[in-house]
């Protein structure tokens, strides 16, 4: 394969020599310092383009242009200057795909504290949880879980609440005509505790930007700038400390891969994974909103029919898993006429499968690019290379699938059991080094130092690389379970089904699916029959978000121990593979 002019393939990055023309082996950096130096020049330059607009399943629309979400995250910036919130501090953002996220995690970035995304279709409990772990001064929620919001922010000493409204950001008339809507159909419950209305909020920050202008806080890039939670490599959730210079390290890299296959202010993206995720946070919402793209938001891509009106838009790339690519195929609807302009799909989370790949890109037309991230990277570490061709980008490499080469300025090593690294197409733990990943877990000393032990990432991913540099992940993470690209850490799941009062002892594991890619299963040794399958489920069922629910239960005498007690989970990968033990 050709390579950039002039570069040296260093002993340790040999993937150099299989990068696509005009690929440098590092990438050019950004010239910002902080997310919100790069939020205020994009503006800057962009100014009047579609920014982001959110289409509803009735195909009611609400957009900003890049200078209107300029000024309403200056003004969150001022309100939160306003409430004595200051730089370091956290502001948990719980927002489906909408203006409002756009505009208050620029927001958060200008004042200087640290964006902690969350799910917002987590339980109170999971909620709660997070919250007493990351201690925010603000949680910024939908007002359609306001009072799960209102309650977990009450327990867990949060002092401030700001609630959007679905209407925010439409027009007058749409928006009266959708609060309408939402009052006769009562889905809007009342909020018991403190709260302020998103509106009311940034009405404060104006008035306080008139008084004081713009908020002007000293960043760097090693200020931390987001928590992501994650599971990491032992399944107890902790927040990633991803900094400023992660982040813009990551979109550098993201902006050497796509260069010429993307051109600033001239694509559309389509966003149908949730922000609160690191994979179209740092590419659906940062990445677009360096290079001026127009994000077309899905805040509720369930029924996938919901699709349809966001893709009368001209949508030129988008963000996918396997499970959502799979699904599209099954839709008679998107068959018939599937978007024509779309160039090329990035697809992680999980392996696409071979024929929903195939499938795609023979019904649609685009190509699929694969890549491999974790949260603690920013997310992204590796790509299928691809480069320009006649109708879209094309790939560059005759292997499709997989997790690719290293990203420019990344430096990837297999090791064996004994920490020494392993040649090519030898097994073993995939370690990363490079300018995005994570600072730490956040106050969790001890697991950081396990993680980054000697300046590189141990994922917990078992892997093999080729001499091209080729990378493939053989294994994921040793027990965490994936369903439809979200991540499912067992050790969650397993606590919340041991509080049961019936339950003496439960292991969890993934078993494969062919909608979801894999589903929860869980093995229940009972104090005292009988104890039901239905009687767990409905038990977890308030505790947990719906994806991590066990699809099934299975009743054991005892669960498989090692010598110290530890649970073996392949004992019972194996059982699964070889007979179905009783379940409901």
């Amino acid at each position: 394969m050709d390579r950039f002019p002039g570069q040296t393939v260093s002993p340790r990055r040999p993937w150099v020599a299989s990068y696509p023309a005009g690929v440098s082996a590092e990438p050019r950096p950004l010239p910002h310092q902080s997310l919100a130096e790069m939020a205020r020049a994009s503006a800057l330059r962009h100014g009047e383009r579609r920014a982001c607009t959110m289409v509803l399943p009735n195909g009611m629309e609400a957009s900003l242009t890049f200078q209107e979400v300029h000024e309403r995250s200056e003004a969150f910036a001022a309100f939160l200057r306003a409430k004595g919130i200051k730089r370091g501090e956290r502001v948990l953002i719980s927002l489906p795909d909408c203006p409002a996220y756009v505009v208050c995690s620029l927001g958060a970035f200008k004042a200087g504290v640290v964006l902690v995304n969350s799910n917002p279709l987590y339980t109170e409990h999971e909620l709660l949880e997070q919250l007493r772990d990351c201690s925010p001064s603000v949680v910024v929620g939908l007002d359609k879980f306001g009072d799960k919001i209102s309650r977990a922010a009450q327990a867990a000493g949060v002092p401030l609440v700001v609630l959007g409204k679905v209407a925010d950001f439409f027009s007058p008339l749409k928006g009266a005509l959708i609060r309408t809507k939402l009052r006769l159909s009562r889905e809007i419950p009342a909020v018991r505790g403190p709260s302020v209305s998103l509106a009311s909020a940034l009405k404060q920050g104006r008035a306080d930007l008139e008084r004081h202008g713009p908020v002007q806080v000293p960043l760097g890039r090693d200020d931390v700038a987001l928590l992501q939670y994650t599971g990491g490599t032992t399944g107890v959730s902790k927040g990633a400390m991803l900094t400023h210079g992660n982040l813009l390290a990551n979109l550098a890299q993201i902006a050497e891969i796509t260069r010429g296959c993307l051109n600033e202010g001239d694509e559309t993206v389509l966003t149908v994974l949730p922000l609160y995720h690191v994979f179209a946070f740092t590419i659906n919402h940062l990445y677009s909103f360096h290079c001026g793209f127009h994000n077309v938001l899905v805040p509720n891509p369930r029924p996938l029919r919901n699709l349809e009106p966001a893709l009368r838009h001209k949508i030129t790339w988008t963000t996918g898993v396997n499970t959502l690519l799979k699904g599209l195929l099954r839709e008679p609807w998107f068959v018939a006429q599937p978007p024509r302009g779309l160039k090329v799909v990035f697809a992680g989370g999980m392996e696409v499968e071979p024929a929903v790949r195939e499938g795609w890109e023979e019904r649609v037309g685009s190509v699929v690019v694969e890549g491999y991230g974790l949260s603690e990277s920013s997310p992204l570490v590796t790509f299928n290379p691809f480069v320009p061709g006649e109708g879209g980008p094309r790939r560059s490499m005759q292997e499709a699938g997989g997790a690719g080469l290293p990203l420019p300025g990344t430096e990837v090593t297999i090791v064996g059991e004994d920490g020494a690294a392993l040649g090519p197409g030898e097994r073993g733990e995939i370690l990363v080094r490079g300018p995005q990943v994570m600072l730490g877990y956040w106050q969790r000393p001890e697991e950081s130092q396990r993680t980054l032990e000697g300046g590189w990432l141990h994922t917990g991913d078992i892997g093999t690389m080729a001499e091209s540099g080729y990378l493939r992940i053989t294994d994921r993470k040793k027990d965490m379970i994936v369903v439809s690209g979200f991540k499912v850490f067992p050790a969650e799941v397993e606590a919340c089904i041991a509080t049961h009062p019936n339950v003496a002892d439960v292991a969890v594991i993934g078993v494969p699916d062919e909608r979801t890619g894999e589903v929860v299963r869980a093995f229940v040794v009972p104090r005292s029959p009988p104890l039901t399958a239905e009687e767990v489920i409905a038990y977890c069922r308030p505790l947990l978000t719906p994806y991590k629910l066990p699809r099934a239960v299975a009743f054991l005498r005892e669960l498989p121990k090692s010598p110290v007690g530890k649970t073996l989970r392949r004992e019972l990968r194996a059982m699964m593979a070889l007979s179905h033990p009783a379940s409901v």
